[in-house]
């Protein structure tokens, strides 16, 4: 008899959020699963971000639940939302750090210091330790030779190959990463690409906001289609582009091959 499957790293219900009378999300249901490396794809606008945003409480909830690993984040209990105390949310936090758009690294502080910054505040490492791990996870990513470097002496994509080793150093359950590469320039696009994409072979687990729809191909565990504040469809990658169900994802899938 097989075992039971694992316990999802992340689990979302009927989530919420509105801005005033604008409904961003309208009731998300999704679940990351251990290794699992899901992308959410859609067109702009659909809620992707703010999902991302929601999960990591950077934005609070309208509505639904969150739990990681079985510990309840937020729930809905018909009569409004409840949030758990803040020191649970920055436990929460920690085990699942975002990687941005625009990289969020700390600019009066070095390379290294970036990296570490998480590991001693947060976690409560020991400086030596935080160092060693930060130098190894900065070697990993290509950058030891840039560790004594501020943000604003390194490029785009090198200072998005900081952020992941920064996420990286919080040994987490899951990293979010919202669109990594749309604020660099294509040809900068590729090495952070194959920086993730060494992640997904060493099991990391990642929930993944991208427009690089070959990438969503070739790495992705499942895809999810976001639109109109909703998971329209859920898949494996060839089921997500070779035989959508959903008029929406038709028209989006056509889209991206035009």
């Amino acid at each position: 008899m097989s075992g039971a499957a694992p316990q999802p790293v992340l689990v979302a219900r009927g989530l919420r959020k509105s801005y005033g009378a604008i409904e961003v999300l309208a009731g998300v249901d999704l679940a990351v699963a251990p290794g699992e490396v899901a992308c959410l794809i859609g067109p702009s606008g659909g809620g992707k971000s703010t999902l991302l945003r929601c999960l990591n409480f950077l934005e609070r909830p309208s509505g639904g639940s969150i739990s990681v690993f079985g510990e309840a984040l937020c729930q809905d209990d018909g009569t409004g939302v409840r949030i758990a105390p803040e020191r649970t949310l920055r436990r929460a936090r920690s085990r699942m750090p975002m990687v941005f758009q625009h990289f969020n690294l700390f600019n009066h502080q070095t390379v290294l210091q970036n990296v570490m910054e998480g590991p001693v505040t947060v976690l409560g490492l020991d400086r030596e330790a935080a160092t060693d791990r930060a130098r190894r996870l900065l070697r990993d990513v290509g950058m030891a030779a840039r560790e004594d470097h501020y943000p604003d002496q390194i490029s785009g994509g090198q200072k998005q190959r900081v952020a992941i080793a920064r996420a990286l150093a919080m040994a987490p359950s899951v990293i979010l990463f919202d669109e990594p590469t749309s604020a660099l320039d294509p040809q900068l696009v590729k090495g952070i690409l194959a920086v993730i994409n060494d992640l997904a072979q060493q099991g990391t687990t990642m929930l993944i906001v991208t427009h690089e729809m070959k990438f969503a191909r070739e790495v992705a565990d499942r895809v999810h289609f976001c639109d109109g504040g909703r998971i329209v469809e859920s898949g494996r990658p060839d089921a997500i582009f070779q035989r959508p169900r959903s008029a929406r994802l038709v028209d989006f899938v056509r889209s991206i091959h035009e």
